[in-house]
């Protein structure tokens, strides 16, 4: 890709408190992601998926804490003050949930979601002109402005989906991170959704980051895939380079678990993810990997270039050893403040 990203994570950390300790659940996340451009984000459930994409917009609990770097545009989400995040959201980066019956309020009408989230970045909007805008990116999503009025509890679930993609993008972000958007929807709605975010993208040219544990959805709509484990992305490439020709084990071992219609045998990956309070030494797939050496557990393995544009974090491939002269090991795990 060219051009200034839209986005840009270096040593992305996402930490929380636990009773047994700090929990890092996204550790020393690098990621660009371009103007137009879509990119997968896999995994198995817990590897930081979500974490990583609020982290991007500076959504966290309480006891969570964000490190490291990741620049929006000329603004580092990392360190921002709350009234620089509260412009920033909605305008810059835009987050849309994979539940949005738990988003909207169902005391409120469509369009006050609307005219209050517009007039909170922009308050010298008229109420007039709010539900004009609301109108407008309602029927982008091929929502009539006759229903502008209703209650949430009146849409389907595909319905309710479009109105949560429309308020992200009503106030025209730069970027659109999606968190599992097509979640219990039908195959046709999945595709009509799947339809306005390939739109957005090539009519706005708006960033999308892909939250999903569907690869067939990321093999169909996305550019490139980042695979992330255990709180590290371990293969990053084009869509095509990563699922024709995976690099990393656990990359190989998750798209030989998923099933088609030539699938005749089940496959699953042995072994359980690891305990991120205490994660094993050196590459943290190591446990469950069949092609473990015994270096693999000395250092988390550098980022190898097996071919160009096409990254695996393993042993395997010239370049990853780097992290055994120190050269590519990143800062060790701190406590949370």
């Amino acid at each position: 890709m060219t051009g200034e990203p839209v986005l840009s994570a270096r040593d992305l950390r996402v930490g929380y408190r636990t009773p047994k300790g700090p929990l890092w659940a996204v550790d020393g996340i690098d990621l660009d992601l371009y103007p137009g451009e879509s990119v997968g984000l896999v995994g198995e459930s817990g590897c930081g998926k979500s974490s990583l994409g609020r982290a991007l917009l500076n959504l966290m609990p309480p006891g969570g804490q964000v490190r490291g770097s990741a620049r929006v545009g000329d603004q580092d989400v990392v360190g921002a003050s709350a009234n620089t995040l509260r412009r920033m959201r909605g305008e810059q980066v835009a987050l849309v949930f994979q539940e949005p019956m738990t988003r909207l309020d169902p005391l409120m009408r469509v369009s006050d979601h609307f005219v209050e989230a517009i007039r909170a970045h922009r308050p010298k909007t008229s109420k007039a002109e709010a539900h004009r805008m609301a109108q407008e990116a309602l029927a982008q999503m091929g929502i009539p402005p006759t229903r502008v009025a209703n209650y949430p509890h009146e849409f389907s679930g595909g319905m309710r989906q479009r109105i949560m993609i429309a308020m992200g993008i009503v106030l025209r972000p730069r970027l659109l991170i999606a968190d599992e958007p097509t979640t219990a929807l039908d195959v046709i709605v999945e595709a009509q959704i799947l339809d306005i975010l390939s739109r957005l993208r090539s009519d706005e040219q708006v960033g999308i980051l892909l939250i999903t544990h569907n690869l067939g959805i990321v093999a169909e709509t996305c550019d490139r895939v980042a695979v992330m484990y255990a709180g590290k992305i371990v293969e990053i490439g084009s869509v095509e380079q990563v699922f024709n020709h995976p690099k990393h084990p656990y990359t190989q071992g998750l798209l030989a678990s998923t099933i088609s219609l030539d699938t005749t045998e089940l496959h699953s990956i042995a072994g359980f993810p690891p305990d991120l309070v205490d994660p094993p030494p050196g590459c943290r797939f190591a446990p469950r990997c069949p092609d473990v050496m015994p270096h693999c557990t000395d250092a988390v393995p550098a980022f190898a270039e097996p071919e160009p544009g096409h990254r695996a974090a393993c042993y395997l491939y010239p370049g990853a050893e780097r992290a055994l002269t120190g050269q590519a090991s990143g800062p060790p795990q701190g406590q949370l403040r």
